[in-house]
């Protein structure tokens, strides 16, 4: 999200960052070389967007000055290696043990991640709204019978999936026990498909 920004609030988030006990205008003002006025635009901007908040005033001779820090979702915009981690721990995890229990293992957490959405059963529209919310970018597509299927333009986990295929399980499970059904997985962008489809057969 920061490439989406202009120049200075790049910098401006920049310089908060190295400065955790906060900023003021004046300060940001001088360290980025632009006006008082331009800051006060960019903080009410930021700050709008939750990415600065108001930190503590710091007393001086005259009027007390305010702070500005990031805030926690501005600091998600710098980069994190949570893919470098996951891909640590799920060779390690496989490495220890074995293919058939990390296969258990991941449908374990879909049915985990199910009972945290829902506390029944739903249909395919509502576990469309939850994979959404997770960033699968995924709608129901009714096939010349009639028959719903799900079909997730974003493979969330597929750098994961790529090297470790047993963490399509998860996914498999969550749909499953959100849709009280065995899961057909019709479609895989990791076996070089162009989506993953999934049809859930109720028997």
């Amino acid at each position: 999200m920061l490439q989406g920004m202009g120049r200075t609030q790049q910098d401006l988030l920049g310089a908060l960052l190295y400065q955790p006990g906060g900023m003021s205008i004046d300060e940001l003002a001088n360290h980025l070389a632009v006006t008082r006025t331009a800051i006060r635009q960019h903080l009410a901007a930021l700050e709008r967007d939750g990415l600065v908040l108001r930190g503590e005033t710091r007393p001086t001779g005259r009027r007390p000055e305010q702070l500005y820090q990031l805030s926690a979702h501005g600091r998600e915009l710098f980069p994190r290696q949570y893919q470098l981690l996951a891909d640590l721990l799920i060779g390690e995890v496989a490495g220890l043990i074995g293919h058939d229990a990390l296969l258990r293992l991941m449908r374990g957490l879909g049915r985990k991640l199910a009972a945290g959405m829902e506390t029944k059963v739903v249909d395919e529209t509502r576990i469309a709204e939850h994979m959404n919310q997770a960033g699968y970018e995924a709608e129901i597509i009714l096939r010349s019978r009639g028959e719903p299927e799900i079909v997730a333009h974003n493979c969330v986990f597929h750098h994961l999936a790529a090297a470790h295929p047993e963490v399509c399980e998860l996914d498999l499970a969550l749909i499953g026990a959100l849709g009280g059904g065995e899961v057909a997985h019709l479609e895989c962008m990791v076996r070089q498909g162009q989506v993953c489809r999934f049809r859930i057969d109720r028997g």
